[in-house]
């Protein structure tokens, strides 16, 4: 019987013993987990960002320096209060304490606005330049490839014998209806036509001559041909 209430009082003293060292196990993993620290760098970018984020203070002239988890703001701002606001701003989360050494200068904030204007400027000014640029690349292009099909209309023609030329200015010729009844002789050499003999009308020796003019190859026309009777 002894032994048995002696068992059964270790077992309790064992099951109210165990929560408490469970609950010191969890709290010190709370305590790691809070203790977590941010470095000076990512505080300085967080502060940073936060004053650019101002609409009264990204055109201040302020510089953030962090060491030790103390922000240092020196630099130019235009009134006190906006000195202030860039003090509440800077008390990021991890920041101990925030040294406001701002000079608060109303004519800075007119030199900032002029820096702006001038970039601004500037940076139009490059675009310009660079929107003529492009044109006159466009230009040129445009020209070289004018150039280059004018050169290969060119060298077609060349390439067309005087023999086609004749078959071709003879066979739309035949079926001209102002050039029936006529005599034509078509000469081709060096892809110069010379028109010779005699057609019904003068609007017959114009249609001849427009027809040898603009068939493939050839450089001119020298119309020679009479109105008169077939002879």
């Amino acid at each position: 019987m002894h032994f048995s209430k002696f068992v059964a009082v270790t077992g309790l003293a064992a099951v109210l013993f165990v929560p408490a060292a469970v609950t010191r196990s969890y709290a010190g993993q709370a305590t790691t987990k809070a203790s977590v620290a941010v470095d000076d760098s990512a505080l300085d970018h967080r502060v940073d960002e936060a004053i650019k984020a101002q609409p009264t203070l990204k055109d201040q002239d302020i510089d953030v320096k962090v060491t030790d988890k103390v922000v240092t703001l020196t630099g130019y701002v235009q009134t006190a209060q906006r000195k202030a606001t860039a003090e509440r701003v800077a008390k990021v989360a991890g920041v101990t304490r925030v040294d406001n050494q701002l000079m608060v200068d109303p004519k800075k904030g007119k030199d900032m606005d002029a820096k702006m204007a001038d970039t601004a400027k500037t940076a139009a000014a490059k675009t310009g330049d660079a929107a003529k640029t492009v044109g006159e690349k466009t230009k040129d292009a445009a020209e070289t490839v004018g150039e280059k099909t004018k050169d290969a209309a060119v060298a077609t023609g060349d390439a067309i014998s005087d023999a086609t030329i004749n078959t071709k200015i003879h066979a739309k010729m035949m079926d001209e209806d102002t050039l029936k009844g006529s005599d034509i002789n078509v000469d081709v050499n060096n892809h110069v036509v010379v028109l010779k003999g005699t057609v019904a009308s003068a609007a017959g020796k114009a249609r001849a001559a427009e027809i040898a003019r603009t068939t493939d190859g050839v450089k001119s026309v020298n119309n020679m041909l009479v109105v008169g009777p077939k002879k």
